[in-house]
């Protein structure tokens, strides 16, 4: 039925309940799974209301701990996934939006699941927060797996 699963992660207790499911789920079904991760970009720096640029070895160091903090991530991903004898590989980028990065990866990859966990927050909480799920779910064409 499915055969690619996306899993997008980001080291919190919902995330490992995704990871764990899709395991299972992966392994049930003889499925391989892309997990992928997103960093956010350093924040625009204002100075008494103007912009201002970053040096370059600040940028240098912020893509190093991105990329070190989703190597950790995936990694810990990977190795579940072996043991389980799912086939893995690991994804990550540095973006603000989370949302579409997550639709690019799925259809880039050719995943025909993404599975995500929520925590299900509706009415002002909802307003407040954002949904990264729902976001996903509007923009994707690619069934979506919510976990609670």
């Amino acid at each position: 039925m499915y055969e690619h699963l996306l899993v997008p992660v980001d080291g919190s207790e919902l995330s490992n309940k995704a990871i764990e499911h899709s395991i299972g789920l992966a392994k049930m079904l003889g499925a391989s799974i892309t997990g992928f991760t997103a960093e956010p970009p350093l924040p625009v720096l204002v100075v008494e209301q103007a912009a201002v640029a970053y040096d370059v070895a600040t940028f240098q160091d912020h893509e190093k701990r991105c990329e070190a903090h989703a190597r950790e991530l995936l990694l810990a991903f990977a190795e579940k996934a072996k043991a389980a004898g799912v086939p893995f590989d690991g994804q990550f980028v540095i973006t603000d939006n989370i949302q579409q990065s997550i639709v690019d990866v799925a259809a880039k990859q050719g995943c025909d699941l993404i599975v995500m966990a929520s925590h299900g927050r509706h009415g002002l909480d909802a307003l407040i927060h954002g949904s990264l799920t729902k976001s996903v779910l509007a923009h994707s064409q690619v069934p979506l797996l919510v976990l609670h």
